[in-house]
């Protein structure tokens, strides 16, 4: 029978499954189908589809009941896929357990699980965890074509932002020259270099640009990137005036980098500029901080105020889309 589904690219296809599924919109039901080189997903309520996302009536087969971590629990339990791995938050250690054994007797395609033992810690924002399945903590994640490898104790990844780093990369244009300041393993560099864009990825972790190096490889855009391991302060000088487009993704302090920023900067540069604040004015204090620091020499537009996701009570991860014009 017909029913609504998202229609999107299948390279698009895991993103877009999983901004779906955190929406709890994806209809168990029915399979996902793909033709013509597009995924279609069932969906429960389409007048809840986010915007951007196509809704298409389609004949789809019913899905043959699958074993989830559910079933087998008597909870429901939270957790997120990378790769094949699971990544678990679980305090308790009987019941990160209990998770983790479900998650591998379940119908799931995983053969590692991870529980978080640690919050985000340090420099190079790696955190700590506890390998409850499986041979260790490296992965191989795919997102919106792009294929990225990664070893979670070493480097930092959120695979939440991927519809966020795809709304960046589709502004890209060929022939740009794009310098992300806090790069890691290329989840922006990567896509960028896909586009055709000229890119420079810096980043103070070693593991993290060892990782962009072969996800540069893995890609088939190493010709069009160039990874630094050194503070991104020390490197601006070299690039004076270099960069069209700039990523500034360390919400917590990107402020303390603005000097470098605008010594990056061409005459006509785009930052997209993240930030933490709280949701009563969530993107004044970024916009206050960037005029500070590039005008008068710029004259400073906001083309875009964003907001990326909730982060904790009453505050908000967002992003400012800002042209800088000599």
């Amino acid at each position: 029978m017909e029913v609504p589904c998202v229609r999107v690219a299948r390279e698009e296809g895991e993103a877009a499954r999983r901004e779906l599924a955190d929406a709890d919109l994806i209809d168990d039901d029915y399979e996902i189908a793909v033709a013509d080189g597009s995924l279609y997903v069932p969906v429960t309520d389409p007048d809840r589809v986010p915007d951007g996302f196509e809704v298409v009536s389609r004949a789809v087969g019913e899905r043959e009941t699958q074993t989830t971590p559910s079933d087998l629990l008597e909870f429901d339990p939270s957790y997120e896929r990378l790769g094949e791995a699971a990544l678990i938050d679980e305090d308790d250690d009987e019941r990160a357990r209990r998770l983790a054994d479900a998650v591998l007797e379940s119908d799931l395609p995983v053969n590692t699980v991870l529980n978080k033992a640690s919050k985000v810690k340090g420099e190079t924002r790696v955190r700590d965890w506890d390998l409850l399945a499986g041979d260790d903590t490296e992965v191989i994640h795919r997102e919106y074509g792009c294929e990225f490898a990664l070893d979670l104790a070493a480097v930092y990844f959120s695979p939440r932002l991927a519809t966020e780093r795809h709304r960046v990369a589709e502004q890209v244009t060929d022939g740009e020259l794009a310098f992300d300041m806090f790069a890691g393993v290329g989840p922006f560099v990567i896509p960028f270099a896909k586009r055709g864009a000229e890119c420079v990825g810096v980043d103070v972790n070693e593991d993290a640009i060892s990782s962009l190096r072969e996800n540069a490889r893995r890609n088939d855009v190493e010709d069009r990137v160039t990874a630094i391991c050194r503070d991104v302060r020390e490197v601006a000088g070299e690039y004076e005036g270099w960069a069209d487009r700039l990523v500034m993704n360390l919400p917590h302090s990107a402020n303390e980098f603005l000097a470098a920023a605008v010594t990056l900067a061409s005459d006509d540069c785009v930052i997209h500029y993240y930030d933490i604040q709280h949701e009563d004015d969530p993107f004044g204090p970024g916009e206050q901080a960037i005029r500070a620091a590039a005008e008068p020499e710029y004259d400073v537009s906001v083309e875009t105020r964003h907001t990326v996701r909730s982060y904790a009570p009453h505050e908000v991860n967002v992003c400012l889309d800002v042209r800088l014009e000599r």
